[in-house]
């Protein structure tokens, strides 16, 4: 199920599927993660708020993923994202730009499933304890230059 949620006037799009939440790593996304660690924070909480509550009333189970779990997959794939276009503006090799763009398509698809439909679910548990380190280390601005159009 297609949905977008309008956070802080930003178009948040996600899938709903059982045992999975599909996050899309857009400028929409990129926008409304922006500003200081805290209101990053507080916003991270309120998407993944939001997606397991719709979660729960379409499915009419819960979701059992950690919002900790949840906010570091996202945050990680947004980071790769960042990284990924900011090296393709600075490394003009086609080759190498191809291969990159490659790996690009898979960070900006943001799948986050229970355990039993996702294999690294555990990579993502074992590192939500340091969810605040990976918010803060997140840029104020992501798109500040502009690398992520659509």
């Amino acid at each position: 199920m297609d949905k977008i949620y309008e956070l802080k006037g930003n178009k948040i799009n996600v899938v709903l599927e059982p045992k999975l939440v599909r996050v899309y790593s857009n400028a929409q996304l990129w926008a409304y993660l922006e500003g200081k660690a805290a209101v990053r924070s507080q916003r991270f909480e309120l998407l993944v708020n939001t997606i397991k509550a719709d979660y729960e009333q379409h499915f009419g189970k819960s979701l059992a993923i950690s919002n900790a779990s949840l906010i570091v997959e996202i945050l990680v794939h947004v980071y790769c994202d960042y990284l990924g276009l900011h090296f393709n503006r600075m490394v003009k090799i086609k080759w190498v730009q191809a291969i990159v763009k490659k790996l690009l398509k898979r960070a900006e698809v943001i799948d986050c499933g229970e355990k039993s439909v996702d294999s690294n679910r555990w990579v993502w548990d074992l590192l939500a304890g340091s969810q605040s380190l990976f918010i803060s280390i997140l840029p104020q601005k992501l798109n500040a230059n502009y690398i992520k159009h659509h």
